[in-house]
């Protein structure tokens, strides 16, 4: 049949068109099968890949796991290392120390051959040696130093101790000492006392030393080693004062008692000028003394009081009267 009648003819027309169109389905399908493998190519190789990185993962893993373990295996053997060598060290430094002590305490080199005193004036050595109780030849670390301290500071006299061990054999003992400055009149005797009120000895004279009169302190309590009541030490602080400008006017080695019996009429006695100077309080002190002073020169030879009580802010006029 010529391709003319087919042209013309509709059945051979329809008949071409559905071979066309079941080649096209036919290629179509070729396509979607291809690109389906292609499809389940590409999943493999994901899927593949995501295999063995996994595995890699889980094998990297593993493997810091692994070192961990041994990190931590090899810190704590180090750790036992290091405390066996701590403990090995200090238990030579414990040998070391005990043998040493041993050594120091039981060798002769180190028994007291020498106890040497300074800095007392009042307190004999031999007097300081006997209160601390060491002797010589024996171990110069066989005495805890506080306790030397304690006894040596039974005697009133003594402030402070130092204790110091000169090796190999010597002991020196340094002292300050209280300084008696004032007595106070007791029972027909004397107790001295230092400017801190401490009460360091009781004898029959003053040795010149400013006789306080008019304390309250108990007669019972006037020990050595005590101190002075609460209002004594009070009055004590003006004592000073007093004492202080006497000092300034030249008039302190002429005071030889001083009456704390009434704060606000304090008196003292000049002895070589046979006068007796009422201060009235403690205050203006410096002014009293050079009153005081003045009036001495004016009345040289006389014996009587002398009257510097008054207020010489206010009018007050010093004045001397003379004993008839």
């Amino acid at each position: 049949m010529s391709r003319r009648v087919k042209e013309i003819n509709p059945y051979y027309m329809e008949q071409e068109d559905k071979e066309k169109i079941e080649k096209q389905k036919e290629r179509e399908k070729r396509i979607n099968q291809k690109r389906k493998l292609e499809e389940n190519d590409r999943k493999f190789e994901i899927d593949t890949e995501s295999v063995i990185n996994m595995t890699n993962k889980n094998k990297i893993k593993k493997e810091e796991e692994k070192r961990k373990k041994i990190s931590k295996e090899e810190r704590k053997r180090k750790k036992r290392i290091k405390r066996i060598k701590f403990f090995a060290k200090m238990f030579l430094l414990i040998g070391i120390i005990a043998g040493g002590i041993t050594f120091a305490l039981t060798s002769p080199i180190f028994n007291i051959k020498d106890i040497k005193v300074s800095n007392n004036i009042t307190i004999p050595s031999d007097t300081i040696v006997s209160l601390s109780s060491l002797k010589t030849d024996e171990n110069i670390f066989r005495f805890y130093n506080g306790d030397i301290v304690n006894k040596i500071k039974e005697n009133p006299y003594v402030e402070s101790v130092e204790i110091k061990r000169k090796l190999p054999s010597t002991i020196e003992i340094y002292i300050i000492e209280r300084v008696a400055t004032y007595c106070i009149d007791y029972m027909g005797k004397f107790a001295y006392i230092n400017t801190q009120g401490y009460i360091l000895e009781i004898s029959e004279n003053s040795r010149g030393m400013p006789v306080i009169q008019g304390a309250t302190t108990n007669e019972n309590d006037i020990l050595p080693g005590n101190r002075l009541n609460t209002d004594d030490l009070k009055r004590l602080e003006k004592v000073i004062r007093i004492m202080n400008a006497a000092k300034d006017a030249n008039l302190d080695g002429q005071v030889t008692t001083i009456d704390i019996s009434d704060e606000n009429e304090y008196s003292i006695y000049l002895n070589d000028e046979k006068k007796t100077v009422y201060l009235g309080d403690a205050s203006n002190l410096s002014n009293k003394m050079l009153y005081v002073q003045a009036i001495i020169e004016q009345e040289k030879g006389k014996e009587g009081e002398i009257f510097v009580n008054g207020d010489l802010n206010n009018k007050f006029h010093p004045y001397f009267r003379e004993k008839v």
